[in-house]
């Protein structure tokens, strides 16, 4: 795969630059030759970077109203009935933000060994949770009289070896007390990563990173990675209840961290859970936010913010159902939260009369499953099934790894499941020809849709810096400018001339063309040879570069410390994702909002310049505004099917519409720019080379 694997990493930590203040002192100029010692000269090696916290301020102002909203909501239940009316109304909420699901196939379990021990047997069991689409897993039975015993399903959190790591202390434990334990490898961990090399190790990187990678272009197809991982839960659960060692009546989760979540999201939609102990994750969006907590793929629930959902609401949809929330002082899931939740919780299972069956365990310790937090599982779990009286955890060993693989080299091979890339590609190929080609009235439709766009652009206001020189711009005067489009929201955009401006911005002449930057026009204006001479080009017209929201000048500053693919990308992108509110359709109105700006300042012939990443906002503002008489876009993307169709691709999550390709594709929208002169000066594929010029 050439070096993209290495170029993605390398492109997901964009450094932010300081500030290049202007004087702020003013000389006396002649009105007939204005004095330059006022001009900040030569800034553009260490461009602006002015609203560093725009974004996440941005962000938190919305989820804060969000958060209150639904707080109110809750506490203003009063009775059962509103109680049972309002679960009625998340369970379709949770269903339509984590489906929709496969029709369920045959299983298919096999099981390919096992470990006869002194109170309990292991079998190694390989399932199908989607056709041909495999589950490693290892199933404790206890050794009883033969009667249907109760049973949990363990959820691995981020452990290389999942199910044979340390999560095997729960599992034994459990097993010791009487119950079937099925605990199963997640993607991208154990004996199920995705991108497989040689030696059991990853061409991406196990765990997080496998998890971001191979789940943000699901949300091309209208999957999530959420979603997926869910759904093996769903089908641990069928396996379990196939089971004649089962008793059906008692049927728990549990996990820590990624084992939480998915412990989390089950309560949500598995009815046939009847107790449940999330460890380590449930808290409240809010503080995952404002704590620029950045998660896992699986880990956002797509379009759950506009539909009012929290971590609450994943719980409170099993009421009156035995929950113990598990959470530690020092975890960085902010315990804040979690016993925010708990009070929430605490008010909805008092209205359904089951206050008792809500209960929350805080340990001392950092984030993981402590010893006293799976004690306090047990005995919770004890006091729902009356099993066992016995909460305390034995002393034991651990299992070697290599004992409990159901695979011989700890590793399904490609020859023995598909990999999620794979079946993407596969769904992404089947939409295609059910898509067919799309009209120029269909696909102005659907990019209203899919961008989720309002009815008007408009800019409200607009700031003037200071006007510098920088000799190395294609004109040697900056205008410099952040335009609003929406409350909190400022994009930087220039006027480049031969002359200073003081003020604002005049429509003559009436042609104008626009610059959309990759990540910094800064930069680019001056190192971007070919931006460079387009701009040059065009000496008979006006020109202005932007930074829409979240790039150059407005790049977040927020903090993520461990290697998540274009990480701050990401980060907003699935937030805005959440809010069913995506990035690049905020860009994209950003962008109409500019265009409409410069028709009301009379340039009413524009001409549009994409480059890289700006190609996409660039593409869908040109289709939809009439102004745009040409647009030029260089490395454009080629189109989201070859994303999805790719093993390795080298795109942000930012940039991907969710289910645009049930809709749409890219080259509906070049075809339909045709009628606007389009040159395309260079395609990136899904493995974009960005090193390119």
């Amino acid at each position: 795969m050439k070096n993209n694997r290495r170029n993605f990493i390398k492109w997901s930590g964009l450094s932010g630059f300081g500030i290049g203040l202007a004087p702020s002192f003013v000389l006396k100029a002649k009105a007939e030759e204005p004095s330059l010692a006022h001009i900040a000269e030569g800034e553009a090696n260490k461009p602006p970077h002015r609203l560093p916290t725009m974004i996440q301020d941005y962000y938190i102002k919305k989820v804060r109203k969000i958060s209150k909203k639904h707080s109110d909501r809750i506490y203003g239940l009063k009775t059962k009935k509103e109680a049972l009316e309002y679960q009625a109304e998340i369970k379709n909420k949770i269903k339509d933000c984590l489906g929709p699901f496969p029709e369920k196939n045959p299983l298919n379990p096999v099981i390919t060994g096992k470990l006869e021990r002194e109170a309990y047997t292991v079998e190694k069991v390989i399932f199908e949770s989607r056709p041909s689409f495999k589950v490693t897993a290892n199933l404790y039975i206890p050794k009883n009289n033969g009667q249907p015993m109760p049973a949990v399903l363990g959820t691995c959190g981020h452990a290389r070896e999942a199910k044979s790591s340390a999560y095997q202390y729960f599992a034994q434990s459990l097993a010791r007390k009487g119950y079937v334990v099925l605990i199963i490898d997640c993607v991208g961990q154990g004996e199920r990563l995705q991108y497989p090399t040689p030696g059991r190790k990853s061409a991406i990187k196990w765990g997080v990173t496998e998890h971001i990678y191979a789940g943000n272009p699901t949300t091309l197809v209208g999957d999530s990675m959420a979603g997926w991982f869910v759904w093996d839960a769903i089908r641990g659960i069928d396996y379990l209840t196939s089971r004649p060692e089962v008793d059906p009546r008692h049927i728990g989760v549990t996990g820590n961290s990624g084992g939480g979540t998915q412990t989390t999201w089950l309560c949500g939609l598995e009815p046939r859970l009847t107790m449940a102990a999330p460890s380590c994750f449930v808290t409240t969006i809010r503080r995952n936010l404002e704590n620029q907590e950045v998660q896992d793929a699986e880990q956002y629930v797509l379009k759950g913010l506009a539909k009012d959902l929290d971590h609450f609401d994943f719980i409170a949809t099993m009421a009156p159902k035995p929950v113990m929330l598990i959470t530690q002082e020092k975890d960085f899931f902010d315990t804040r939260g979690t016993q925010e939740t708990f009070e929430m919780l605490q008010h909805f299972y008092k209205l359904l009369g089951a206050e008792e069956n809500i209960q929350l365990f805080r340990g001392e310790d950092y984030h993981g499953y402590h010893q006293p937090a799976r004690e306090a599982m047990y005995g919770f779990f004890n006091q729902v099934t009356m099993i066992s009286n016995d909460g305390k955890e034995p002393d034991f060993e651990l299992e070697k790894d290599e004992d409990l693989w159901c695979t011989p080299e700890g590793q399904l091979s490609k020859s023995e499941s598909l990999t999620i890339p794979e079946i993407l590609k596969n769904k992404s190929i089947e939409i295609g020809k059910k898509r067919g080609k799309v009209s120029a009235s269909n696909l102005k439709k659907a990019l209203v849709e899919v961008l989720c766009l309002p009815e008007k652009f408009e800019v409200t206001d607009y700031r003037i810096y200071r006007g510098r020189k920088e000799t190395l711009f294609p004109r040697p005067y900056v205008t410099d400018m952040f335009v609003e489009t929406e409350p909190g929201i400022h994009n930087a955009v220039y006027r480049l001339t031969e002359e200073n401006i003081y003020s604002r911005p005049h429509g003559s002449p009436k042609k104008a063309i626009l610059y959309v930057s990759h990540l910094e026009m800064d930069d680019e204006l001056i190192n971007d040879e070919k931006i460079r001479g387009i701009l040059s080009d065009h000496a008979d017209q006006a020109i202005y570069t932007c930074d829409l929201r979240g790039i150059g000048q407005t790049q977040p500053n927020t903090h993520v410390s461990y290697s998540i693919p274009y990480n701050r990308e990401y980060f907003y992108g699935m937030l805005s994702n959440m809010m069913d509110e995506p990035l690049i359709g905020k860009r994209t109105y950003d962008l109409l909002c500019i265009l409409n700006w410069l028709e009301k300042i009379d340039h009413t012939e524009i001409t549009i310049l994409g480059n890289g990443w700006g190609c996409q906002p660039a593409t869908f503002a040109s289709v939809l505004n009439k102004n745009v008489k040409k647009v030029i876009l260089k490395n454009a993307l080629s189109s989201y099917s070859d994303i999805a169709e790719s093993t390795f691709y080298n795109w942000p999550v930012s940039a991907f519409p969710m289910n645009v390709l049930h809709h749409f594709d890219l080259p509906d929208c070049y075809r339909e720019l045709e009628r606007k002169n389009l040159e395309i000066l260079g395609f990136w594929g899904a493995e974009a080379d960005q090193d390119k010029k």
